[in-house]
């Protein structure tokens, strides 16, 4: 396959990455005054109709068949629903930063889920690059379990919950790789991946914790149409193209210095507080990550 243009993947690669580095700090707000399952579904609800408007502007036809569909289902159950309920759920318990810097390692889950489906090769290289980078990881999360606000097991709570969303994360990026994903018109999947995301959000979030929610405050309102649409509308479809370009390993290069912005807003806005023992663990995170990328770039 012949290697995409410079021109092709740079702007989608420097937009996704500062508008991405933004969103943690975003989400964090929101956490608090409505419940994390209502502010997921208001914000896919969102980015759902303005996608499927976007679509149509476009003239792209939002009919993708009923393998479409199924797809698209199961794209926004990954992607829209497990995903960012488990990450809001995360930020409960961990600050921002923290959280950025655990899915930094989303390249190493989407190249063992892209070896054991699609067959693609992993060198060691890689894989001393991802342990150097979970040692990383390790260290930040020593540091919040030391200096944690909430008790001990209450961070191991959102790193477990950090790393579920991880997961979820993972999986909707590898499905980029599936043949129907390049047949089909990738607007119009998310349009709908989103609007059915959204729609399993409001009955998980009906059973948890009641009706809806909302919260009239002025940056609980912002927030919610920058990540719907800068954050999702915006970002998702150059993201998956970025993949579908390049592979999931290659476009998990953004996971490398979304991180390191979104540390430094953390610092900035939340008061994180640096220690050797944090300190340590991001330049550990980067760089073994670095490595991890260099190989699969290779």
């Amino acid at each position: 396959m012949a290697e995409p243009s410079r021109g092709g993947v740079a702007v989608p690669f420097i937009l996704v990455t500062l508008i991405w580095s933004s969103t943690w700090i975003v989400i964090r707000d929101q956490i608090g005054s409505v419940p994390a399952s209502w502010s997921v579904c208001y914000r896919f609800l969102l980015a759902g109709v303005a996608m499927a408007a976007f679509a149509r502007w476009r003239g792209i036809r939002l009919g993708i068949g009923r393998s479409g569909i199924l797809y698209a289902a199961l794209l926004g159950l990954a992607q829209f629903v497990l995903n960012f309920n488990f990450v809001y759920r995360a930020e409960h318990y961990l600050t921002s930063g923290v959280v950025a810097v655990v899915y930094a390692m989303l390249l190493i889950p989407n190249s063992i889920l892209a070896f054991l489906i699609f067959r693609q090769p992993v060198g060691r290289a890689f894989i001393g690059g991802s342990v150097v980078a979970v040692a990383g990881i390790i260290l930040m999360l020593l540091h919040e379990y030391h200096v944690a606000t909430v008790s001990p097991d209450m961070v191991l709570l959102g790193a477990g919950f950090a790393l579920a969303g991880l997961m979820s994360a993972s999986a909707a990026n590898v499905m980029q790789g599936m043949e129907i994903a390049r047949r089909l018109p990738m607007v119009a999947v998310l349009a709908w991946a989103m609007l059915i995301g959204a729609g399993v959000d409001a009955l998980f979030a009906f059973a948890t914790v009641g009706p809806p929610q909302f919260d009239m405050r002025w940056g609980y309102v912002a927030g919610i149409g920058w990540l719907a649409l800068a954050g999702s509308v915006v970002t998702f479809p150059l993201y998956f193209t970025l993949i579908q370009r390049m592979g999931a390993g290659r476009a998990a290069y953004t996971s490398v210095l979304i991180p390191v912005i979104a540390m430094l807003i953390s610092t900035v806005v939340e008061g994180y507080r640096w220690s050797a023992l944090a300190f340590a663990g991001a330049l550990l995170a980067i760089a073994g990550m670095g490595i991890a990328l260099r190989s699969k770039a290779a």
